[in-house]
């Protein structure tokens, strides 16, 4: 009797224990796991050559140039990460499909997303530092996120994560997709053609798009200037989404408009300093996170399972979950 091998997935990144158990049980009986970082340098090419798929996390930082036109006979590459906008799409194999990982962090956004909204509406940090100069100020009023209007641009996981918290304060939510169809319960929904309305219609804005050529710089001086005067701004997606410069001048020449950056447009690899080219952090009406918003106890290894389950659907033959446009990142 033949015996029928199974097909090859290989893992590009280093794991952690948790992480390589449900890896493991995703794809038990379904492939061969490798682990590239267990390879021996004069087997990767033919590790690389021979994967009939592949799970990786920052593509572009794990596989040369080289390397990566080596997997011409993977099927799919599935992504650990939710973003895509960092994946050299350029030099991939053409019949190479990209899956991302969209809506595996999509319940701690949204709970980072109402923390730094209600931080800013309650004015806690401005409040905390009056406390701290012996001012005692209970004149200023803060916001309710009762009855306030929340526009989401993006409607996908995260979106729709932050838009049930909202709701469930008493906060009605006008979201924006492609399609300008949801099933979630919204109280309007639209596409990219209605985000002028939707600026200046909101109370509360919440940045979920993913970065592509069409969302880069989406949101400049323009734009801001149709939101309201004590708008709040939050942006846990993509730093380039906004224009860096056209933000920072809105927010200084606007006292009563407030943003909460999660994702910034410099941001360090490894031990380096934080430093940013305009000075946010000293601004009263900005709270800043360090692009932290999904990262919880437990999250990558959630998000592992949920990448390697995509993985072994497409090893079966079956319909994969977020596939990636390339046309969308490259021309």
């Amino acid at each position: 009797m033949t015996r029928v091998s199974k097909p090859r997935a290989l893992v590009t990144f280093r794991t952690d224990p948790h992480m390589r158990d449900v890896i493991g049980e995703s794809l038990d009986g379904v492939a061969e796991l490798t682990y590239l970082s267990e390879t021996v340098a004069g087997r990767r090419e033919e590790v690389l050559g021979s994967a009939d798929a592949v799970l990786a996390w920052m593509l572009g930082a794990e596989l040369r140039p080289e390397e990566l036109a080596q997997l011409g006979s993977a099927g799919l590459i599935q992504l650990l990460s939710a973003g895509v906008d960092q994946v050299p799409f350029d030099q991939i194999p053409a019949g190479v499909a990209v899956a991302s990982n969209a809506g595996a962090y999509a319940e701690p956004m949204a709970e980072h997303v109402l923390a730094l909204v209600l931080a800013l509406a309650k004015r806690l940090s401005q409040n905390h530092a009056a406390l701290a100069r012996g001012v005692f100020d209970q004149q200023t009023p803060t916001r309710s996120i009762r009855g306030s209007l929340v526009g989401i641009l993006g409607f996908g996981g995260i979106g729709q994560a932050s838009a049930r918290l909202f709701r469930a304060l008493g906060a009605r939510v006008y979201a924006i997709n492609r399609s300008g169809r949801t099933d979630a319960a919204v109280d309007r929904i639209g596409t990219m053609e209605d985000l002028d309305v939707l600026l200046g219609d909101s109370d509360i804005v919440v940045v979920a798009l993913p970065l592509t050529r069409a969302t880069h710089g989406l949101i400049g001086r323009r734009e801001l200037s149709l939101m309201k005067p004590d708008a709040i701004l939050v942006n846990v997606a993509r730093a380039a989404i906004i224009d860096e410069d056209a933000l920072y001048g809105h927010l200084e020449r606007n006292p009563s408009f407030s943003a909460g950056i999660d994702a910034w447009w410099q941001e360090p690899r490894g031990d380096r300093a934080f430093a940013t080219r305009r000075p946010f952090l000293n601004l009263p009406n900005v709270i800043g996170s360090p692009h932290n918003s999904g990262i919880i106890a437990g999250s990558l290894t959630e998000a592992a399972a949920r990448a390697g389950d995509n993985l072994a659907r497409h090893l079966r033959g079956e319909p994969v979950r977020n596939l990636v446009d390339r046309s969308d990142y490259v021309a």
